[in-house]
């Protein structure tokens, strides 16, 4: 029986020349380079991957233009080929903290196209308490009016918690846990504190957890984290990503994506549907509910 296609929902393309990705400057050497598409797509095409979800590096329009740019071009390149990825979408940035510029993106069919979802880089924030904040809260209650979700990345330790508030506090908005929030792997007390909060997010009904980017967290032991998300959150709330180009061997989409992949295959077949496709189809859609099914 053929694989099931997959989407992968987190997948990473910088241009040095479109915004200042100022976190590079700390990266490992390798990845302080422009990135693109041309990169990845052979080995994306191997792994059956058929729709990537681009997610925005550096909070600036530029970043998301230059995503949104890509993502068209990845289409037009399966139009023109009849092969490869056919669909890709966007999760960008929008200025949370301005509601009134917030408002006038989502009526701006040209800042909202192949935009399917929104993030922020919370873990770089000084302020903590950054979601909490009541105009960032006005903010939130528009991308979920438009049926946008709020993915948040790297959230252990400090924001593990604040997912669960901003959850409550918007039970109309679908918040996306990218990579399991970061668990320790390896370190057996702040893992169990992982799973507690874990837990506490799993219980909130309006959040999806990305089983993705583990293979870089911690000792990078994934599997049992993996399995656990499944009991959680059940897969038709998970969806897989490959935090490309960020993995044990830096540009290299078989060191991480690839034994992710072969794990969560050996789950039941309708959990890998939900998993590899079903899910990310269902929350990341299009404004006007253009369908992502490819």
């Amino acid at each position: 029986m053929a694989a099931e296609p997959v989407t992968d929902a987190h997948l990473h393309l910088w241009d040095l020349a479109e915004s200042p990705y100022a976190w590079l400057a700390g990266a490992p050497q390798p990845l302080r380079r422009t990135v693109g598409i041309d990169d990845v797509r052979g080995a994306l095409e191997e792994l059956g991957v058929t729709r990537v979800v681009l997610v925005q590096a550096d909070d600036t329009a530029e970043d998301t233009a230059h995503l949104q740019r890509t993502a068209r071009g990845i289409e037009e390149h399966a139009q023109r080929t009849g092969t490869g990825i056919a669909r890709a979408d966007v999760v960008g940035w929008l200025p949370l903290t301005d509601p009134d510029a917030v408002r006038a993106a989502l009526a701006d069919p040209r800042r909202t196209d192949h935009l399917v979802g929104v993030r922020h880089l919370v873990h770089d924030e000084p302020d903590p308490g950054f979601l909490d904040r009541p105009e960032v809260g006005r903010a939130l209650e528009m991308l979920a009016a438009a049926g946008l979700p709020l993915d948040v990345p790297d959230a252990f330790e400090r924001h593990m918690a604040q997912v669960v508030r901003v959850a409550r506090c918007h039970p109309g908005l679908t918040v996306v846990l990218d990579h399991l929030g970061k668990p320790p792997l390896g370190d057996a007390e702040a893992m169990s504190r992982w799973t507690q909060q874990l837990e506490e997010i799993a219980a909130c009904p309006n959040v999806v957890a990305k089983v993705s980017g583990l293979a870089t967290s911690g000792n990078g032991d994934f599997a049992a984290a993996a399995d656990l998300a499944l009991a959680l959150f059940g897969a038709e709330r998970l969806m897989i990503g490959s935090d490309w180009p960020i993995a044990p061997q830096h540009l290299d989409l078989g060191s991480g994506f690839a034994p992710l992949l072969a794990h969560v295959r050996s789950w039941p077949p309708a959990d890998v549907r939900a998993l590899t496709h079903g899910t990310a189809a269902r929350v990341y859609r299009r404004l006007g509910g253009v369908p992502s099914v490819v």
